[in-house]
């Protein structure tokens, strides 16, 4: 009988084994997939003898094989107990695939395959590869979805995230096949670091030392450090799990600022599909840009391209060329360096502002469609331009026109000397627009005269806005300081600006932020002064300010310094991506609301 108490107790029991089962061989998957990506990165890091790559090769027959009858079991126990209903197509597909494809790879010399392309792709075990691959990130999302429901602080998690990626950066930096010639743990450590934080300082040139298997690492860590490893892993758990829980999506709004709830895990797919679209584009373009007889082969020009676009979108710096876009066949690239320029500026103004300009872009495109085409009424609706988007648009246009002008006099008969005509405004522009965090150079950074280099201190301790790929102490809190200047010069009691007015916590937090960047270059300078006495002042100041601000402009001072003072750069160049003020009140114990205030008295401040 369907209501038998005897029934019932005995179906509750075949669901919590096959539960308790199921859970078993989640875990055994997830180690499994370790196992995988370990020998993955064994497989493309070291330089193995064909013994090796034999056993290598029956050792991926064999996972393959673990695979498929893991996620078979699997996907037979989630249909008996009744979840994810919904996931069983792709479920079924995956199986199917890594049916075909394990006989495909297994009796790849046996079988006639049309295309060569399609016989290496088997023969060399990419196939396998993307098995390993998909189970890994399959794995990862799951845990990246669960790890929310700890109590972690996410300021705490968000700078715990960077330590990890480093150190895995490191570690694969300092795989044989990713150098030339080998590299140290420092030289590694700090390469990874400056990757990882999108700074672009070096301490090893990136164009001959590195392979392009370490050329790559290289970029792997500047795309995901400049996201958040968080925002990754999240992106994955969208895609992979098709869903997010509320506990989720209350963390990850903490993460991104954003207001609206129901918006947040959208925002995080909108930045990854907007950050991806907008380098692709980018790497066509610079593609087309530049001449393909300046580059060896097509490879190399398709790489230069993507490199590149990445570099310049994430505010890295790094570059796969010696001297940078300085090269003698780039340098007068005018086409390149404006594209380089855009994509700098895009990626430095925030997600936030190119979310909120594309939907005011739709908004606007949709309202002269009916108007025009469909020949509606005209209704007024109001534009969703917020304080932040103006904040931001108008600081950074007034930074980027005032820094091109006094850039155009202080240097037209220095570094500008080689350049004329449009040139002479396009390097000008250029090197206004390097210094908010994004670290190309198309000049002789040696040459720069003394004013330009504090124009430089200035830009660069500015740095790009707030939820971007850039640094520095952000356009929104310069802006702030400077609004609230004026507001108490004037004589009035609040921060006005675009008929609305700033509250007193961003007041405060502006000057907070300020105080602490101060602090932090300071004491950076101070202990690289104290470590290697022989360097000059404003070299040192000049790298630390680009540093904290994950600039990567040098005055060729990095390569000369000694161990520790590597070490305070690396520490500097941290805390400039995670931000001071951010780590420092995520350690401190969070104060209750008073619900009392003590009798108000003046100091006096002059």
């Amino acid at each position: 009988m369907p209501g038998n108490p005897i029934n019932k107790f005995f179906r509750v029991s075949f669901i919590e084994k096959r539960s308790r089962i199921l859970v078993y061989l989640n875990n055994v998957l997830f180690y499994l997939s370790l196992i995988g990506v370990g020998i993955f990165i064994y497989d493309l890091g070291f330089v193995l003898s064909i013994p090796a790559k034999d056993r290598l090769s029956n050792f991926y027959h064999i996972y393959s094989l673990i695979i498929f009858l893991i996620l078979t079991m699997r996907l037979f126990l989630v249909n008996r107990i009744g979840i994810r209903k919904g996931w069983f197509v792709i479920e079924y597909l995956v199986i199917l695939i890594l049916l075909i494809g394990m006989v495909l790879t297994i009796y790849s010399d046996q079988l006639i395959i049309a295309h060569d392309y399609i016989s290496l792709f088997f023969k060399q075990n990419f196939f396998t590869f993307g098995v390993i691959w998909y189970v890994f990130l399959l794995e990862l999302s799951k845990r990246s979805l669960t790890i929310y429901q700890n109590r972690f602080n996410p300021a705490l998690l968000f700078a715990g995230s960077f330590i990890i990626l480093i150190f895995i950066g490191t570690g694969l930096l300092m795989l044989p096949r990713a150098t030339v010639a080998g590299i140290g743990f420092m030289d590694a450590l700090f390469t990874a670091t400056s990757a990882v934080c999108v700074t672009g300082l070096i301490v090893v040139d990136t164009a001959t030392y590195f392979t392009s298997f370490g050329q790559t690492i290289i970029l792997m860590l500047i795309q995901i450090g400049g996201l958040g490893i968080i925002t990754f892993t999240s992106f994955l758990g969208m895609f992979f799990q098709r869903g997010s829980s509320f506990q989720n999506q209350l963390f990850m709004q903490n993460m991104i600022n954003e207001e609206n709830i129901g918006q947040t895990m959208r925002t995080i797919v909108n930045v990854i599909l907007t950050t991806l679209l907008i380098e692709l584009i980018g790497a066509f373009f610079i593609y087309f840009s530049v001449s393909p007889a300046v580059f060896e082969s097509e490879d190399e020009h398709i790489g230069f391209a993507l490199f590149h676009a990445v570099s310049a979108f994430c505010n890295a710096g790094f570059s796969t060329l010696s001297a940078g876009l300085y090269d003698i066949n780039f340098r007068y690239a005018y086409s390149l360096q404006v594209i380089i320029m855009l994509l700098i500026i895009l990626g430095g103004i925030g997600f936030p502002i190119i979310i909120n300009l594309y939907r005011l872009g739709q908004q606007t495109t949709r309202k002269r469609w009916r108007q025009f085409v469909l020949k509606e009424k005209y209704v007024h609706t109001s534009r969703n331009l917020t304080i932040h988007t103006k904040i931001v648009l108008a600081t950074t246009g007034i930074l980027l026109a005032g820094g091109a002008i006094l850039y155009y006099f202080t240097e037209y008969n220095s570094t500008l000397r080689e350049h004329h005509g449009l040139g002479k405004l396009v390097a000008a522009l250029f090197g206004s627009v390097t210094p908010r965090t994004a670290g190309f150079n198309t000049v002789d950074m040696s040459q720069l005269t003394v004013p330009t280099i504090l124009i430089y201190l200035l830009l660069m301790w500015i740095g790009a806005s707030p939820a971007s790929t850039g640094g520095g102490i952000k356009t929104t809190t310069f802006a702030v300081a400077i609004l609230n200047t004026l507001s108490i010069a004037k004589g009035k009691d609040r921060v006005e600006v675009f008929h609305r007015e700033i509250n007193d916590k961003s007041v405060r937090q502006a000057f907070a932020v300020m105080l602490l960047s101060f602090l932090v270059i300071g004491l950076a300078i101070f202990f690289i002064l104290y470590f290697d006495p022989g360097q000059k002042l404003i070299q040192v100041a000049f790298e630390v300010f680009s540093a904290f601000s994950t600039v990567g402009l040098s005055l060729n001072l990095t390569p000369e310094l000694n161990t520790m003072s590597r070490v305070i750069i690396i520490f500097t160049m941290f805390l400039g991506r995670v931000g001071t003020f951010t780590l420092i009140a995520a350690m401190v114990t969070k104060v209750q609301a008073h619900h009392y205030r003590y009798p108000a008295e003046s100091i006096i401040i002059t």
